[in-house]
């Protein structure tokens, strides 16, 4: 069974969650409810979800109260691996972000990200899709900051280098990422698309790499 079918397997097993958790104002799926769903299936089938920090920013700010607080944000790596096959992997680049008036942010932006990685990536329904109770706090926190001229150069820089790895103009490039106007995106969507594509980079890379050996 190649990494693929193995993924498909573990995502028939959990066709919904209840939503568990209690928050100030609604019931939320908490992160151990969405791990626990999926575990023995992946330690059944030999699948490892590994993760990295590739980047991180953090933002001071206050609450109503005028409290100091926190919010990180995590540019992250997870990969599939095949423990049946260590060399089959499949890499995805994803975003994520915590508030916390502490030391706990990265943890919390860790787990926001974990969680909500394998919930969309096994397409897994819940009550209602609203976010957790933290992810709605940060939500509101700020709004993103637009797009600056140097994530516009690395952003392009970026997406022509994968379209010449692949054969393709940067317009299919862009198509692929859903993008129109690069000018109207925000610093935090600008960030995920960049760590995005160079995912697709290392990938392409990697595959001409055994086509040449």
């Amino acid at each position: 069974m190649n990494i693929y079918q193995k993924l498909v397997e573990v995502r028939k097993s959990v066709p919904y969650l209840k939503k568990e958790a209690q928050g100030h104002q609604y019931q939320y799926t908490g992160s151990s409810q969405v791990l626990s769903s999926v575990r023995s299936k992946m330690d059944e089938l030999g699948l490892m979800l590994v993760s990295k920090v590739l980047g991180h920013n953090l933002i001071e700010g206050k609450t109503a109260k005028g409290s100091k607080e926190f919010m990180t944000e995590l540019d992250i790596e997870f990969v599939w691996i095949n423990a049946d096959n260590p060399e089959e992997t499949i890499v995805c680049p994803w975003y994520g972000q915590g508030v916390d008036s502490g030391e706990k942010g990265v943890g919390k932006a860790l787990t926001y990200a974990e969680k909500y990685f394998i919930l969309k990536t096994f397409n897994i329904p819940t009550d209602k899709d609203d976010p957790d109770a933290f992810q709605e706090k940060s939500e509101s926190y700020r709004k993103p900051d637009p797009i600056s001229q140097k994530e516009v150069g690395e952003l392009k820089t970026k997406v022509l280098e994968f379209a010449k790895l692949r054969d393709k103009t940067d317009v299919d490039v862009y198509q692929a990422l859903g993008v129109s106007d690069v000018t109207t995106l925000n610093t935090k969507d600008a960030k995920a698309l960049i760590t995005k594509v160079t995912g697709w980079i290392k990938s392409a890379e990697k595959e001409l790499k055994k086509q040449g050996a």
